[in-house]
């Protein structure tokens, strides 16, 4: 059993139904370009889209850092049987002393409609509960974003606000929603 404190010691492989759930590699960044640079993908996002292979290098390299560093754990999603990543989750903004994080994913958009995404991230969920002992995980989307609201909703996250106008991007500022869930187990 792990805790959060040392869920960072060896890096978790998950596996479910349909998914592994495992280490971003190197070989990661040609998808990381494809999704980064795809507007179906980015239109929530509130960033700048990828337009060179170099951001994709990087952003593989940040989350290996961020792993090793014991900031944030992302995981690789696969489609079994094949280890060719078809989008990415996990947790970032780890606040050790409140037990709590925040959860991001993102996923190719020929896959999306499939329930992957809702396998994976209750994987990451049940894995951020039981495996790293958080208290609370948080989202946070675009309203818009009906899709990623209603698969929050379906794996019991609650809808904690509507912060208007907090986020600055492209000459506008926009309004996002905190979804957040508690670990009843505990």
């Amino acid at each position: 059993m792990l805790s959060l404190k040392d869920s960072f010691r060896e890096f978790p492989v998950i596996e479910t139904e349909r998914l592994v759930l495992r280490k971003i590699e190197d070989k990661d960044a040609e998808i990381f370009f494809r999704l980064y640079s795809d507007i179906k993908v980015m239109r929530y996002f509130g960033r700048e889209m990828f337009t060179n292979f170099e951001q994709a290098v990087d952003k593989v390299n940040l989350e290996k850092s961020a792993f090793d560093n014991k900031e944030a754990v992302r995981w690789a999603v696969t489609l079994k049987p094949s280890d060719q990543m078809i989008g990415s989750g996990g947790f970032w903004k780890i606040n050790k002393e409140h037990f709590r994080a925040e959860i991001g994913y993102d996923l190719l958009p020929q896959y999306h409609r499939r329930g992957i995404m809702t396998e994976a991230v209750k994987a990451m969920i049940d894995f951020g509960f039981n495996r790293m002992k958080l208290h609370s995980i948080e989202a946070n989307t675009d309203p818009e974003n009906t899709a990623s609201n209603r698969m929050l909703e379906k794996l019991g996250f609650i809808l904690e606000g509507k912060f208007s106008e907090n986020f600055f991007f492209n000459g506008k500022f926009l309004d996002t929603y905190t979804f957040s869930i508690i670990n009843k187990s505990k």
